[in-house]
This record gives structure tokens, sequence and C-alpha cells, in this order.
């Protein structure tokens, strides 16, 4: 069976259509697959930038923290000073 020289024309022709018309097409999509895929590149590297910020600025809250257990703690002391210093100074009254 002899295939006509026409249909090798056509499909010749649509061949080179097809690649014409397909190949600008995919060019700029996957241009702005790399543009999208850059800026979240870009904006992840932001993020990420900031959330060390972030972890560096809040490191010293365990150390309040800690602070804040000294202070109700020194409280304490302070009172058994208070009260052993109100002893102290009624028994050099009471001498005097």
């Amino acid at each position: 069976m002899d295939v006509p020289a026409s249909v090798y024309v056509i499909w010749w022709t649509l061949l080179i259509v097809a690649v014409v018309a397909v190949l600008p097409l995919a060019v700029y999509l996957l241009h702005r697959l790399l543009r999208a895929a850059l800026s979240i590149e870009r904006y992840t590297a932001e993020a990420l930038t900031a959330g060390l910020g972030i972890a560096r600025n809040t490191g010293a809250v365990k150390a309040l923290d800690d602070t804040v257990a000294l202070g109700g703690e020194l409280g304490a002391v302070a009172g058994s000073l208070r009260r052993h210093s109100a002893a102290i100074e009624k028994t050099l009254a009471d001498r005097t």
C-alpha cells in the first residue's frame, strides 16, 4: 500500500506547526516555574533567617524563668533574715 506524498507533506507540516507553537509555550511555562521556584527559595531563606533571629532572641527566656524561680527563693531568705535580725535586735536591746 503506497502512502501518497501529500500525507507526508501534511504530517511534516503539522509536526512543524506543533513544535513551533508548543515549544515557545513550554519555554514560557518553564521560565515562570523557575521564577516561582526561585521566589519560594528566597522567601524560605528569609523566613529561616527570621526564625533563627527569633530563636536567638528568645533563648534568654529560660534564664529569665530561672531568675524568677531564684527571686522567689530570695524572698524567703529575706524574710528569714528579717526574722533573725529582729531576734538579734531584741536580744541586744534586752542586754542594755
